[in-house]
């Protein structure tokens, strides 16, 4: 299963039914689980990939951070199982600031999108075509990033949101959220996305509430998530759990 034009670190190591193709080269500390598939060109170092992934033709996998400051310190790539990376995809390992990139279960990245170091991203995410992300940029579960989408720096996502085509995100975007434009804006909920989870009707209702407290009320923020803690609804407790969590401030309608 492993093309001879293969160059394979003697540190490596390779699972069960581990298919590699032409002219890759798994360079040190890579540890490959079981049944992955990895096409031809691709370049995958510093890096620990679960099973049943997929990589595609000339991805590029736990290279160095693009960080000025980087000096060499020992970092690592974190890919879940059933991952699938297509072509041209780049994840770049940890900084000496955390040391790893974490990318979740079940996610899927189009061709030519990035993961810069120190991200941290969910499971069940989707990036599209020439999305990227910058350092430290947290994504939640099942967030689906559109194609051309940037993300600044130290943004959080939250989970069962949609980024629109081309977004230039600045700010944290809570959970269940809807957004688009260049310095992103919110436009209203991920309904379809939540119906498609199966969170219930009740809850969708609450997020609806919750939506129209935080960005309609016109309520200082510390008084509208002083009205959300009274509403009962696991999902507003992520989003309240989120808001207290930002560091960026939040994206608007």
């Amino acid at each position: 299963m492993i093309h001879k034009t293969a160059i394979i670190d003697g540190t490596a190591i390779l699972g069960d039914n581990v298919s590699i193709g032409a002219y890759t080269v798994i360079g040190k500390d890579v540890v490959i689980g079981k049944n992955v598939i990895i096409g031809s060109n691709v370049f995958i170092e510093h890096a620990q990939i679960g099973d049943n992934c997929k990589v595609y033709n000339s991805a590029s996998i736990g290279t160095p951070p693009q960080d000025l400051s980087y000096n060499d310190e020992p970092s690592k790539v974190y890919i879940g199982d059933g991952t699938t990376v297509r072509e041209f995809v780049t994840f770049n390992r940890g900084s000496k600031k955390t040391g790893k990139t974490v990318i979740g279960k079940n996610c899927y990245f189009m061709t030519s999108s990035h993961v810069a170091h120190d991200c941290r991203i969910g499971d069940y995410v989707i990036m599209a075509n020439c999305s990227a992300a910058g350092g430290h940029v947290e994504i939640g579960d099942n967030a689906f990033i559109s194609g051309l989408v940037g993300i600044h720096q130290f943004v959080k996502i939250g989970k069962d949101t949609m980024t629109g085509v081309g977004a230039a995100v600045t700010m944290d975007i809570i959970p269940y959220a809807l957004c688009a434009g260049d310095r992103v804006k919110l436009d209203g909920l991920n309904l379809v996305g939540m119906k498609r989870r199966k969170i219930s009707s009740m809850d969708i209702d609450a997020v609806k509430e919750a939506y129209r407290i935080l960005f309609k009320s016109k309520l200082l923020l510390k008084d509208a998530l002083s009205k959300l803690e009274q509403i009962q609804s696991v999902c507003v407790k992520e989003i309240i759990k989120f808001v207290e969590s930002s560091k960026r401030g939040l994206a608007r309608p």
